[in-house]
């Protein structure tokens, strides 16, 4: 008897293993067969001598398969989606930046995906119109930049949470569908879409739509003309040909006869004021950029009126003397171009007349604060000078929204080199360059917090897009001080502050809430993964990057962790797994075990004070790819690629 129930039990148990862990790799593997990749080591841990876990590629949550991220591998070839149908905790597939071709992947088969990026692969089809349907869970869709041609796809238009969508630089045609619902972030620009913008959308940021030169409606500057006056008006031409000629000559005689009254009365208001003092008169109409910023002129009976209103709405404030002086009219004036859209609005890159080239950044939701409280607290932010802090030049004042002046900062974002440098033909950052960039940002966290002790948070929204690298690729921050002018739900919606988990499981921020944000940024920087790619089942919106670290790091040297983009890092194995860890103990779930920035600090200037002794520890780290040099750690023997 006993032995019959242990024989029981090892059936089960084998069942138990058989359709759990086996079948998750059982999929993987079928999906595998399905792929091209042109780097032959890519998928080398995909077998069975290691659990699906430790794969290349393989995101977990609780010993589940939860995402498939294979970007920037050169795969080719179309997806397998049916190979993946039995990974029942499936939430997320990336494979962007790869070369993919073939059919859409047919992803409604896996109703409980939440994310799905495609971008920058060579996608050449239509997609059917009901490759969405029943999708309920999905919340983010990138296919930018591939040759995706047809209608927009209508069941995308009525899924439920989707607030995140990127169609950009494809080659879509026909109308706009009609969305259930605002969404937190889109671009359709660059297509060739025509028709009027869909309501729902028509608060957003006119620069989304650009490039369809066949759109209308707001927020464009082109109108929609009615169909029903078309048709009106093309039936009474066809009905009074022979009237049209009379009308037309009789409209030419009434213009002129207008004209010459108009002109009559000019001369004799210019000979009664010709001894008074001159008005101030309006500039011409607004140029694209303020259309775009949202700069327009009131109708008002009086010119005087006019004027003084003028010269109120472009007065610039601002707050750096080092800078020569200009006014916004010379920015509005100036070409522009778009550098980016944000979660609070668009940046503008202006070149102006003498060369200087500016950055005007558009802020939405920062009605929080009133003019002379906002007026104060960009006082105290112009008082502060750090080396990696981008200093706001000059600032607009309207209650709908802000504009904040700085200076270019040509290498762009720290996102971009981390994410996006395969696109942009940039090489990878090196490791001492990395180490530079974590150590300069928590010098600058360190100055914020010492020098804004009334806020809570005095960065409040650290994240990779937000830190410029500049010439040398010192780290300069931007977007920090905001959260008392940001209105308070959109604060709670889009800061990374708010999203901690002390605010998230206690609705609080506290001051070591930017040092979780912090430690956030180091995993990123270490891993090469977007935190945002790493949201918990479980909690929506809560990112848990550092689970997932601590899900594969034991304690010891783990290649697949790492970056492969950051190149050979000789010898310096100690130190990145000492950064790994100041940047596990900065994302302490428990804020009072957490560490505070000051503790941080020390600690990255300890990381490596054993070797300075050392004459070759610090040495010039030249990149062949860009001639650029760094400050780094001399290190032979290991290579994490």
């Amino acid at each position: 008897m006993e032995s019959t129930s242990l024989l029981l039990l090892f059936i089960t148990s084998l069942f138990f293993v058989a359709s759990h862990g086996l079948s998750e790799i059982d999929s993987l593997l079928k999906f595998k067969e399905s792929l091209v990749t042109g780097r032959a080591s890519a998928l080398e841990s995909w077998d069975r001598k290691n659990p699906p876990c430790k794969w290349i590629g393989v995101v977990c949550q609780k010993g589940y398969v939860w995402g498939i991220r294979l970007e920037n591998i050169k795969l080719s070839g179309s997806l397998n989606i049916d190979a993946l149908v039995g990974l029942k905790s499936l939430r997320s597939l990336s494979f962007m930046n790869n070369n993919l071709r073939g059919p859409f992947p047919e992803i409604k088969k896996l109703g409980a995906l939440k994310s799905i990026y495609l971008s920058n692969n060579q996608y050449d089809i239509e997609i059917p119109k009901d490759v969405f349907d029943g999708m309920g869970w999905l919340k983010k869709i990138h296919l930018e930049h591939n040759k995706f041609s047809g209608a927009i796809p209508v069941s995308i238009a009525k899924l439920p949470k989707l607030y995140e969508l990127r169609l950009d630089g494809n080659r879509f045609t026909g109308q706009i569908p009609e969305f259930t619902h605002e969404l937190h972030s889109l671009n359709l620009s660059n297509n060739a879409l025509e028709g009027p913008i869909p309501n729902v959308l028509s608060t957003m940021d006119q620069k989304l739509f650009e490039g369809n030169n066949g759109l209308c409606g707001k927020p464009l500057d082109t109108e929609c003309q009615s169909p029903h006056k078309i048709s009106s008006e093309h039936k009474a031409s066809s009905n009074k040909k022979s009237s049209k000629f009379l009308y037309i000559i009789a409209a030419v005689v009434a213009a002129a006869l207008a004209i010459l009254i108009i002109l009559g009365l000019i001369i004799v208001l210019c000979r009664r004021r010709r001894n008074k003092q001159p008005l101030l008169s309006p500039e011409p109409g607004p140029s694209s950029l303020q259309r775009r910023a949202g700069i327009h002129e009131s109708e008002s009976h009086s010119q005087n009126r006019i004027a003084k209103k003028m010269i109120h709405t472009t007065k610039l404030s601002f707050l750096r003397d080092d800078k020569g002086k200009f006014e916004l009219q010379d920015l509005l004036k100036a070409s522009a171009e778009i550098l980016g859209s944000g979660c609070f609005g668009a940046s503008y890159k202006t070149v102006l007349s003498n060369g200087s080239v500016m950055v005007v950044k558009r802020f939405k939701h920062m009605n929080n604060a009133g003019f002379e409280e906002f007026q104060e607290h960009m006082t105290r932010l112009g008082k502060l000078k750090h080396e990696n802090l981008l200093p706001v030049v000059a600032y607009y004042y309207k209650k709908e929204e802000k504009l904040f002046v700085s200076d270019f900062v040509e290498k762009g974002s720290l996102a971009a080199h981390l994410h996006g440098h395969k696109s942009l033909e940039n090489p990878g950052l090196d490791w001492p360059t990395r180490l530079n960039i974590v150590k300069g940002v928590a010098r600058g966290l360190l100055y914020l917090h010492n020098n804004l002790p009334s806020l809570m948070a005095p960065h409040g929204h650290l994240k990779s897009s937000n830190v410029l690298l500049n010439e040398k690729f010192e780290p300069l921050m931007t977007d920090y001080g905001l959260i008392p002018m940001i209105n308070e739900e959109s604060a709670q919606e889009l800061m990374v502050a708010y999203k901690s988990p002390e605010y998230l499981k206690q609705s609080r921020v506290t001051k070591k809430t930017d040092v979780y944000g912090l430690g956030v940024l180091i995993l990123e920087i270490l891993t090469g993964k977007l935190p945002e790619s790493f949201s918990n089942p479980d909690k929506e919106n809560e990112e848990d990057m550092a689970n997932w670290v601590r899900s594969i790091f034991k304690g010891e040297w783990t290649q697949e962790l790492f970056d492969q983009e950051m190149g050979r890092t000789n010898n310096c194995e100690a130190e990145i797994l000492k950064l790994l860890r100041i940047g596990l103990s900065c994302c302490e779930v428990d804020v009072e075990k957490r560490l505070d920035v000051r503790e941080v600090v020390e600690k990255l200037e300890d990381l490596t004070k054993e070797r300075e002794g050392d004459d070759d520890f610090y040495s010039t780290y030249a990149s062949e790819a860009d001639g650029r040099s760094s400050r780094g750690v001399s290190c032979e023997g290991i290579n994490i690629s």
